[in-house]
Formats: C-alpha cells, sequence, structure tokens
C-alpha cells in the first residue's frame, strides 16, 4: 500500500492540509504560555502555625509534634520535617510524585482540625498550609519605602491595598508580604507602676478585652422606620487607650497612661525589611500554575502606575526583582538558536544537493513541522520554556531527514530515467517503511521518559511530547507534501546541463562515495577486527561513565543570588540588625549587583536573615552569577557572630521554598535518641568543615541560645494557692507580644498587644519584679515561689520523619562536582563510625541527585527495550533489531569522551541528550538494513553484496541526516548569553556522539548485520524453519 500515493495525485489538497497545519500551529504559537522551566507539579504542601512567646521547644513539643503525629497518617507523605523558632513553627510535608496535591490538601486541612484539642488553647488562630511548588521562583518583587510613614503603615497598605489589587491581575497567584508586620496598639507596661498601684496584668489586659468590642447591638422600630444601634465600643488608636479606667482607687481614678505607656506601633517589633539603602515592605508576587510569565509581569507594570497614584505622595512603589527580562533574554536566545539552526540545515541540504529547486523541497518540511507542533503543544498544555525551545532546536535537524530521504531516493529514480510521477510514486512507497521504522522508534524512545515516574519524567516530559510531536508532524509531511513537490518541482537530470554548483555537488558525492566504497571492502575483509572495535567501546562506555564527573542539572545562571545571614544562636533583633547592614553593604558595593532587598527577624527568628540580590544583565558584568559569588566570598568582611551564605538561585528547587535553606545542597541527621544526636552532629559538622571539596558551610554553631529556667517550688505555690497556670500566664501577658483584643475596620483587622516595657526584658534579674496573686488576694514577687536558673536551648528545633534532627548545609568548591562532593562526604561519615541510633542522609538537590543517579542506568536499558520491541515488532525479527542497537555504542563514548574532554558534568539533561542519540544513531543502521533487506528480497543477493550495495547507496542521506543533526545542535553548543547553561551540555552531548558515531557506524553497522544473518541462519537451521530473505516481509 502506498500511502503518499493520494496526496501525490491532489496536489491543491496537500498544499492546504499543510497550509491548515501551519495555521494551528501559527495560532496556537500565540496562545501558548512562556515561563523558564516546564509546569511541574511537585506535591509538597508547608504548615505554618505561630505561638508569639513560646520557646522554639515549646513550639517543637506542643505545636508540631501533634501536626507531625497527625500527617503522619496521611497516606503518599514520602518526606516530612519541621523547623520550631521562637514563636513559630513550620512543617514542610513532600508527598509521592503521583499524589494528587487537592486531595492531599484535604487531607492536610482534616488533620489540622483533628489536632486542635492537642494543640495549646492559647493559639489565637489554628495552623495553616499552602502548596508550594519548587519549580515556581516568584516572579516580581515590589518595594515600598517612604520618608513620612513608619513600615507598620506601609505594611498596612501593602496588606489592604496593593496585594489586594495585585492579586486581581490576571496570572497573578499568591502575593506575600514581608519586612514588617500589621500596625497595632502597643500596651507596654511599667511593673514596678502596676506593683506600686497594686495592678495585675490580668487587671490590664481585662480592662482592654472589656472596653474594646464589636458586638451586635441590633436595632429599634417605630413600625415605619428602623434605626440601627451603635456604639463608641471600638478604640482605634493608642491615644484612645491611654485614659481607660483600670479602677477606682482611693476615690480616683487609676488610668491605663498612669502605669503603661500607649503607642500607636506594628504587630511584632521583630521583623524589618529593606530595599537597598532604605527601609522597606516587600511584595512577593508569584504567579498563578500556567500563567505567561511576561505577560503577567507587563500587566503587574501597567497597574504601577495607577496603584503609585493611590498611595500618599510620600510612598515610592518600586520594582526591587523582576524575573522577566532574564526570561525574555533567556527565550529569545533560543529562539535565534532556533533559527540559526533552521538556516544551517537548508544550508547543508543546499550543498549536498547543488539544486535550489530540490533544496527547497525537504526546506519547506521544516517550517510546516515546527510550526504544527505548536499546536500540539497547546493541546497538551505546554509552555514555551528553555526546555521545549531546546525540543525544537534539535528537532530542526530531525524533522529534514525524513524529506532528505524521500527526496534522494525519488532523486535516485529520476536520474535513472523513470518520469518525475511515477518516480515520486515508487520511490515514496520504497522509503514508506523506511521512514516508519526510523520515526515510530525513535517516538518510542522519548515516550519510555514518560513511564519513568519521578524527577526525569516531571522535568523532560515536555521535552519528549514536543519532541515526539515534531518527529509525528514530520512523517505527516514527509509522506504528503514532499512525494508531491519532488513529482512536481523535480527534473531529469540531462548531463552537460549543470550549473557550477551541482558539479561540484556531484564531483564531491562520487569522491565520497568511492573512497567509503574502498574503506568499506577493507573493512569487510577484516570483519574480525571491526567486531573487536565494537566490543571495546562497549568497554569504553562503561569506563567513561564511571570517571566523567557528574551532578544533577547544570548550575543556572538566572540573574539572581538568593543570600541568608545566619548569627549565633541566641542573638537579638537589636544584635542582628547592624550585622546584616554590614552584609548588605558589602554585597550592594559589588559592581555586579544592580539592587538587594530582603528581611531579617520574621518567622525566621531574630538571628536570621534573608536577601534576593538582583545582578546587572550578563552582558554588563560579564561573569556568570557564580563567579560573583565566589568574588563577593572573598572580598566579605569577617563578621563576629555573623556569616553571609550566597547562592545561586534556580529556577528548580527542592525543599520547602527558597527562604528556607541557604544552600542547594544540605545533609541530615536524625535520631530518636536526642543525647545521640547531640553528641555526633558537631562530629559531623566538624568533619565537613575538614573536607575541602565542600565551602559555605551553614551549621548550628555553639552551644545554643541563652535560656532562663524559672524552677517553681510547686509545695511552696500550693500553700500560697498559686497554681502553674496562673505563673505562665504572667509571663505570657509579661514577655510575649501576647495579643489580647482586635481592632476591626472596614478593609483589615489590627491587634493590641500588651507586655512589659522592653527596657524590662533585657535581664533575666527582671523576674523579680512580676508578682503574682495568692488564694488571700496578696500580691507577692515569683522570687516568693521560684527561682530561675541560666541554661541553654536550641534557638530552632528540627525534626525530621517525626525525630529530632540537624542539618548542614553546604556549597561546593569551585571545580568540584556534586558526585565527588557527595562521595567526599560519604568517605568522612563513614569514618566517624556513627552508631546506627544516628541516621544521615542527603537533602535537598543532594537527595534528588542520588535518587536519579542510581536510576540513570535502568532509564538508558528501558529505552534500548523500547527500541527494541519497536523494531522487532516492525520487522518480524529477534535479530535485525540488534543490528540496528550495535550503533549505539559508539554514540555513547562519543557524549561521554566530549563531555570527558572539555571538563564538563554528566547531569540529566547530558542524560536527555544520550536518549536523544538512541533515537538519531540507529537512524543510519535503518536505512542501511532495510534497503539491504529489499536487496536480498527482491534482487537475489547474498547479505554480503546486498549490505554493501546498501551502504554505498544510502550513503549521501545518512551524512546528510547526520550533518543536519549536528549542525542542529551546534547553535546550542557554541551558545554563550542566557540560559546558555542548560543548552550547551545538550549540544555538546549530540555533537560528540553523533560524529563518533557516524565514523564508526559506517563501517561496523554492515560487518555486524553480516554476523547477526550468520547467526539468524544457523538459529533457523536448528528450529528447522526456512531463512529466505523474501518471507522477512516486515510490516
Amino acid at each position: 500500500m502506498n500511502l503518499s500515493g493520494p496526496f501525490i495525485k491532489r496536489p491543491v489538497a496537500t498544499m492546504l492540509l499543510s497550509l491548515a497545519i501551519m495555521l494551528l500551529g501559527g495560532v496556537s504559537f500565540g496562545l501558548l504560555p512562556v515561563s523558564p522551566l516546564p509546569q511541574m507539579d511537585f506535591p509538597v504542601i508547608v504548615v505554618s502555625a505561630s505561638l508569639p512567646g513560646a520557646s522554639p521547644e515549646v513550639m517543637a513539643s506542643t505545636v508540631a509534634t501533634p501536626l507531625e503525629r497527625a500527617f503522619g497518617a496521611i497516606a503518599g507523605v514520602n518526606t516530612m520535617s519541621s523547623n520550631s523558632s521562637q514563636g513559630s513553627t513550620r512543617v514542610i510535608l513532600q508527598f509521592d510524585q503521583d499524589r494528587d496535591i487537592n486531595g492531599a490538601a484535604r487531607e492536610v486541612q482534616a488533620a489540622i482540625n483533628a489536632s486542635r484539642n492537642l494543640l495549646p488553647s492559647g493559639m489565637k488562630s489554628m495552623p495553616t498550609y499552602k502548596k508550594i511548588n519548587p519549580s515556581q521562583a516568584p516572579i516580581m518583587v515590589l518595594s515600598l519605602t517612604s520618608e513620612v510613614l513608619s513600615k507598620g503603615q506601609l505594611y498596612d497598605l501593602a496588606s489592604t491595598i496593593l496585594s489586594q489589587s495585585l492579586s486581581q491581575v490576571p496570572g497573578v497567584g499568591e502575593v506575600q508580604i514581608g519586612g514588617s508586620s500589621l500596625p497595632a496598639v502597643r500596651i507596654e507596661l511599667e511593673p514596678q507602676l502596676l506593683n506600686q498601684y497594686g495592678v495585675s496584668l490580668d487587671d490590664v489586659r481585662n480592662t482592654i478585652a472589656s472596653a474594646n468590642v464589636r458586638r451586635p447591638k441590633g436595632a429599634v422600630s417605630d413600625g415605619e422606620r428602623n434605626w440601627q444601634i451603635q456604639a463608641n465600643d471600638q478604640l482605634e488608636k493608642a491615644k484612645d487607650y491611654e485614659p481607660l479606667i483600670i479602677r477606682y482607687q482611693d476615690g480616683a481614678a487609676l488610668r491605663l497612661s498612669h502605669v503603661a505607656k500607649v503607642k500607636d506601633s506594628v504587630e511584632d517589633r521583630y521583623n524589618s525589611g529593606f530595599f537597598n539603602n532604605d527601609a522597606a515592605v516587600l511584595l512577593v508576587v508569584n504567579r498563578q500554575a500556567g500563567a505567561n510569565i511576561i505577560e503577567t509581569v507587563n500587566a503587574i507594570k501597567a497597574q504601577l502606575p495607577a496603584l503609585q497614584a493611590v498611595l500618599p505622595a510620600s510612598v515610592q512603589l518600586n520594582v526591587a526583582m523582576d524575573r522577566s527580562p532574564v526570561i525574555k533574554a533567556t527565550l529569545h536566545e533560543a529562539e535565534m538558536t532556533l533559527l540559526i539552526a533552521v538556516a544551517l540545515v537548508i544550508l547543508v541540504v543546499f550543498l549536498f544537493l547543488g539544486n535550489f529547486r530540490a533544496s527547497l523541497i525537504p526546506t519547506l518540511a521544516v517550517p510546516v513541522s515546527l510550526v504544527g507542533t505548536f499546536a500540539i503543544m497547546y493541546l497538551y498544555g505546554f509552555s514555551l520554556n528553555n526546555l521545549s525551545l531546546m525540543a525544537l532546536i534539535l528537532a530542526t535537524g530531525l524533522v529534514v531527514d525524513d524529506a532528505i530521504v524521500v527526496l534522494e531516493n525519488i532523486s535516485r529514480h529520476i536520474d535513472a530515467g523513470v518520469a518525475p510521477m511515477k518516480a515520486a510514486m515508487l520511490g515514496a512507497k520504497e522509503v514508506g517503511f523506511t521512514l516508519l521504522s526510523m520515526n515510530v522508534s525513535l517516538v518510542a524512545v522519548f515516550l519510555s521518559i514518560l513511564f519513568m515516574g519521578g524527577i526525569v519524567e516531571s522535568l523532560f516530559r515536555e521535552f519528549s511530547i514536543t519532541l515526539a510531536a515534531s518527529i509525528i508532524v514530520s512523517l505527516v509531511v514527509s509522506l504528503t507534501l514532499t512525494p508531491m513537490l519532488c513529482a512536481r518541482w523535480l527534473k531529469p537530470h540531462v548531463p552537460g546541463t549543470e550549473n557550477a554548483m551541482q558539479r561540484w555537488s556531484i564531483r564531491l558525492n562520487q569522491r565520497m562515495v568511492s573512497g567509503y566504497a574502498r574503506s568499506l571492502d577493507w573493512v569487510l575483509r577484516h570483519k574480525r577486527l571491526t567486531l573487536l572495535s565494537l566490543l571495546v567501546t562497549i568497554g569504553v562506555n562503561v569506563a567513561l561513565y564511571v570517571v566523567v564527573p557528574k551532578t544533577f542539572m547544570p548550575q543556572q545562571d538566572t540573574g539572581q543570588l538568593i543570600g541568608f545571614v545566619r548569627g549565633d544562636d541566641g542573638l537579638s533583633f537589636s544584635v542582628m540588625q547592624p550585622k546584616m547592614e554590614i552584609f548588605r553593604k558589602a554585597v550592594l558595593a559589588d559592581p555586579a549587583v544592580e539592587s538587594v532587598a530582603g528581611f531579617i527577624g520574621g518567622n525566621g527568628g531574630t538571628n536570621n536573615a534573608f536577601m534576593i540580590v538582583r545582578l546587572k544583565p550578563i552582558s554588563e558584568r560579564k561573569v556568570s552569577a557564580q563567579k560573583v559569588i565566589e568574588r563577593l566570598r572573598e572580598s566579605m568582611p569577617k563578621v563576629p557572630g555573623g556569616r553571609l551564605m550566597l547562592m545561586a538561585d534556580q529556577d528548580l528547587q527542592f525543599g520547602g521554598g527558597r527562604d528556607q535553606t541557604s544552600s542547594q545542597y544540605s545533609y541530615i541527621l536524625q535520631s530518636g535518641d536526642l543525647g545521640e544526636l547531640r553528641t555526633w552532629y558537631p562530629k559531623v559538622v566538624a568533619a565537613f568543615k575538614a573536607l575541602p571539596e565542600l565551602t559555605a558551610i551553614d551549621a548550628r554553631e555553639g552551644r545554643g541560645a541563652q535560656q532562663v529556667t524559672l524552677v517553681v517550688d510547686r509545695d511552696q505555690a500550693k500553700r500560697l494557692g498559686v497554681d502553674m497556670d496562673m505563673v505562665t500566664a504572667v509571663l505570657n501577658n509579661a514577655y510575649s507580644q501576647r495579643q489580647i483584643s482586635t481592632i476591626y475596620d472596614s478593609l483589615n483587622q489590627y491587634q493590641v498587644v500588651m507586655e512589659v516595657n522592653p527596657k524590662y526584658a533585657q535581664d533575666p534579674e527582671t523576674l523579680n519584679q512580676v508578682q503574682v496573686i495568692t488564694a488571700d488576694g496578696q500580691r507577692i514577687p515569683l522570687s516568693a515561689i521560684a527561682h530561675y536558673e541560666n541554661s541553654l536551648q536550641n534557638d530552632r528545633v528540627s525534626h525530621e520523619g517525626q525525630f529530632a534532627s540537624e542539618s548542614i548545609a553546604f556549597d561546593l568548591a569551585p571545580g568540584v562536582t556534586l558526585e565527588q562532593g557527595t562521595a567526599a562526604i560519604e568517605r568522612a561519615v563513614a569514618k566517624l563510625g556513627l552508631p546506627e541510633e544516628v541516621i544521615v542522609k542527603m537533602a535537598g538537590t543532594g537527595d534528588a541527585f542520588s535518587a536519579t543517579q542510581k536510576s540513570q542506568p535502568f532509564m538508558i536499558l528501558g529505552a534500548l527495550v523500547a527500541v527494541y520491541l519497536v523494531l522487532g515488532i516492525l520487522y518480524e525479527s529477534y535479530i535485525h533489531p540488534l543490528t540496528i542497537l550495535s550503533t549505539l555504542p559508539s554514540a555513547g563514548v562519543g557524549a561521554l569522551l566530549s563531555i570527558y574532554l572539555t571538563g564538563g558534568e554528566f547531569s540529566l539533561i547530558s542524560l536527555l541528550g544520550l536518549f536523544l542519540l538512541i533515537g538519531v544513531v540507529k537512524k543510519n543502521a535503518i536505512l542501511m538494513i532495510d534497503l539491504a533487506l529489499q536487496l536480498e528480497r527482491h534482487s537475489g543477493l547474498d547479505p554480503q553484496a546486498s549490505i554493501r550495495s546498501a551502504c554505498l547507496q544510502r550513503l549521501r542521506p545518512i551524512l546528510m541526516t547526520t550533518l543536519a543533526a549536528i549542525l542542529g545542535a551546534l547553535p546550542l553548543m557554541l551558545s554563550s548569553a542566557e540560559g546558555a547553561e542548560m543548552r550547551q551540555p545538550l549540544g555538546l552531548t549530540i555533537i560528540g556522539g553523533l560524529i563518533f558515531s557516524q565514523i564508526l557506524t559506517l563501517y561496523t553497522t554492515p560487518v555486524v548485520y553480516l554476523y547477526l544473518d550468520r547467526l539468524r541462519h544457523r538459529f533457523n537451521k536448528w528450529r528447522g524453519v526456512r531463512t529466505d530473505a523474501a518471507l522477512e516481509t516486515p510490516l
């Protein structure tokens, strides 16, 4: 059956079909979203809980532990970790890759509800959760600054006006606010005055709670009209609270202002943000899943003038960080690379054919196939990103292959004197099965990735389907448009009428065929030597795979750094601020840095800070982001009690979010025995610091933070009628920034915060001034029933899988790969001889690397099995697929050798290149073997004569298709602009593999074919089956 026949006979229908493909693709192109990486749904949920004033250990035991037990019953939880700091707990749940995130979220909420009774009664609000996608970085950060308004007022503007308006912009998802907190009325009590007047903390709290209420009051009616009842029951500003009467004493009113300082301030004093040299409130904008980043950012920028107009004149709204310029530059570079690849492929076709009209036929297949692919991408909900565009770039060299094979075969018939129409019908029919086997087996390679699951499947799904779609479209084009154009545009060759280009092309082809024939004859006379060389390449593959440095993903240069400032355990907010200022100024002074934004304190703890460093475009700074980090590390001033960790922001992050880890790489120790954990953790940290392969190690230093432990004499307290609940309530009122009342506004809600004057919270001695009330109403100091002891505690408590844990974050030293760093860690830890109670493991990117590295050989084996099965079905043979697969070891050697010689690293991108080589290299063998089988069946040639003739006849299309694929990948390898770090490894792997395999397989394939043909005959003879070639008709 000739599938091309109807299309060759109906040129108008064929042209309209191609036009329809182009139109569908063109319309779809305009609808595709833009993003740096494919949309990946990593099922990660982060649960947050707060209890102001609670120590890390209290948060861990009373909040984190009950939640973890509830979450542990949820099906599909892969890993669970928690971090508890002063007044805050964060639990990170990572589910199995195939877990539905929405279903998991419902179960998480149900678990939170079920643990309600186990959580502290003083929690003002229940824990909340949000879904985190590590593949989605914030697309923009806005800053609010003012020389007039306070940070609390700026935060209020951000919360009530800006975040609401930004959330309504198409494509905008969550908007997070940091750098301060909402305005609040703060009651700062004077313990001495309270004691003087005999007023307890609860007296003050109850007075304020009863004076500031907001309850329904009903309405009155005379039958015709209604009157809503209102009252001045809401107190809004500090001045409204000052005259509140606590009680009457000796006939005089004792007002709040007599025992406390009341002021308008903020909910949390330990939270501060900055943008460059100014104090600022930051708005971190995330996009909705599947939204176009560039369109979303442009829409936000279009709204900025209107947002600025509604703000007070003294407030400036600035863009602190914008991901779109780098993404635009990266995608523009990818698009230019695509155009260059198309031009190079067209040039190859023209140089080989030497005929403009003939060259135009396969040239037309490129835009039709590529543009038509956009329609399939749109149907699958894909985006234009680095990986999908790389797939299209590589497809440029592949989609032209089919058209070249059809064109070359039809041209051969025309040169033999066959009329163009008949030659088109005959030539297209002859190569129909060849095209089918080439493309179906190629598609099988990439579709096999979809069954691998995990990170590889999520990351490369769009790449695989996009490339497979372009191949399918090109197959359709090669069976329809290409033979139709050949029938009408190709003319019989008349000797003596060639132009200079055609003559050069003919001479070149003749010389190549003649030289190849002589070398092939020598090879066929030395088959054992050739077979030995093939066996050697298999061993070399294994050796190279072992020695080539390996990593997870290439380090991206996104034009942005993430910085973390860690202070020693127990450092106060006021001490951390000047340390942060030193680091901020040092970073901002670097010539490659454009701006710095960040915040200190908040849920991260008073001794932690976070910053986003925006770099200048790479065309201005001339150095990579990693080089900037190395330069900053060398020039950074030494700050006692503080350290700055920097890492290049990546589009793909693992863990609970960019603000939770100071490096891509971390190492976790966990144990059910807290004593063992605390014993061995410092030893492991010391071992890490001794490793030259590691740098920028971030680990808990020192013995912990200072802690005051109040030791209550329970017997004495009982005699006086004082219980522990009263003691803890008094301390909570005094030192926890306790929120005791709510102020309701039309746009937001604000808190009334009570505490002792901060000057009385600077020394443990002030505890002696706090008083409690006995059963007979007497006021006694805490010292009457308790004494305090100084001790140490961790300023954060971590759990991993419900067990106590500690982590070590680190970076790799320059020139050290992740594989080398991981191996060095394993050796160092093995020497320590950790007890069985202490479990260690890599986390974050290191954990993902370990998982994928172990499965890489099985991934490659799976692709080979898929190709074998498809070819075996198509050829109805167990043997011929092995001949075709014998071409692959040489491709592996070329790919791995090119990485090794250039000092590169084998990453998931390189693995993707190997998959592509599996699909591309075997096409050459298919071209040879398919024709050899035809010659055996129809011409009566023996196997050696048939394979020799097939090699010579298919030499030109093999060289053309291989060179087209090489030049299609060449712009990837030579790329140096934004996004080059993702494209270069793929181009290098493909070009190295194709060049080496092209040289070797032109000779090894016919030799393997002959050996396996002999084996096939012996096997069939043993089975008693006839082995005539005529009986081996493929599907």
